[in-house]
């Protein structure tokens, strides 16, 4: 690659290399390169690698209300192929892999190919600049991907979203009761209700205390924004 390209990455990635090879070698796909060791297919395993646990850090210290289960949805999401691909296009670190002449060139520029590159310069942000650097660049790159993530979590993280609620508008954190199970030991269901400044709403059933906690929080939420609109047409 030219000098100029590999300046333009870096720009484009906001980090300099201290030993370009390794820029090279992550933009350079298997189809340009006689040697398969040579391409970036390396780079790509170890750099899902580090964006998984970079993602999963930043995860767990941003949401410690949330479960493993809605944690892994959210990573599920960030750490896609198919975000991967988006963050390569939007930042146009697509336009610079180097591919062979049987490879179609459009072809490049989306999906997996697209996807492994980005993976691939991650890792080598991580060799050349240790942990810290990679973190900063996947956390600035894939800011949206993580905003993204936060939003889709919201649909159906209903304690967190009444968490929210109540401290925004009672600056109260609401409990949850466990009010029944019944069942066999290998087979229960659990009745939970959310208890919002010693007012218990209505509860709900589920096959695990997890859930039944995330349908009580639905409950409050419809009761509470049910009465917030009362409470607003009383004022009008």
């Amino acid at each position: 690659m030219e000098a100029e390209s590999l300046q333009q990455i870096e720009t484009l990635l906001g980090y300099p290399f201290k030993n370009q090879k390794l820029l090279i070698e992550a933009m350079s796909h298997s189809s340009q390169t006689d040697d398969r060791l040579d391409s970036n297919e390396r780079l790509e395993f170890l750099g899902d690698a580090v964006l998984s646990l970079v993602v999963c850090t930043a995860l767990f210290e941003r949401y410690p209300d949330n479960f493993e289960g809605d944690l892994t949805k959210m990573k599920s999401l960030v750490v896609s192929r198919k975000m991967c691909s988006d963050v390569a296009i939007d930042m146009k670190l697509a336009d610079f892999i180097q591919v062979g002449k049987g490879t179609d060139r459009a072809r490049a520029l989306i999906g997996s190919i697209a996807a492994g590159t980005m993976e691939a310069v991650i890792a080598a942000v991580y060799l050349d600049g240790g942990f810290e650097a990679a973190q900063k660049m996947v956390l600035t790159l894939f800011a949206k991907a993580f905003a993204q993530a936060d939003e889709n979590s919201h649909h159906d993280n209903f304690k967190s979203l009444l968490q929210q609620f109540c401290q925004r508008k009672m600056h109260t954190t609401p409990q949850y009761e466990l009010l029944d199970e019944k069942g066999p030991d290998h087979n229960k269901c659990f009745e939970v209700a959310a208890v919002i400044q010693h007012r218990r709403y209505p509860s709900a059933w589920s096959m695990t205390k997890k859930e039944a906690e995330q349908k009580a929080a639905y409950n409050a939420l419809v009761e509470l924004r049910q009465l917030k609109k009362e409470e607003d047409s009383l004022e009008d």
